[in-house]
């Protein structure tokens, strides 16, 4: 099973918010982020996990493109 989350800053912390699940979670910085993330869907999906299965998190973000900002060739 796949958690999709959509993850995004506040302007205080960082914040992940499920699509298609009930899941809602913020935390300080990125790395606590996933690890909030990561528990929440744990609880969220606890009957599936006791079943066997297996749940991994996809984490959405945007990447804000500034006008006029070189990108480098490789």
């Amino acid at each position: 099973m796949v958690v999709k989350v959509e993850v995004y800053n506040d302007g205080e912390q960082w914040c992940a918010r499920g699509v298609g699940a009930d899941i809602f979670t913020c935390a300080d910085s990125l790395d606590d982020l996933v690890a909030e993330v990561r528990d929440a869907a744990a609880c969220h999906y606890a009957d599936e996990l006791e079943a066997g299965k297996s749940i991994s998190v996809l984490l959405l973000t945007e990447t804000e493109v500034v006008a006029g900002s070189a990108i480098a060739a490789g």
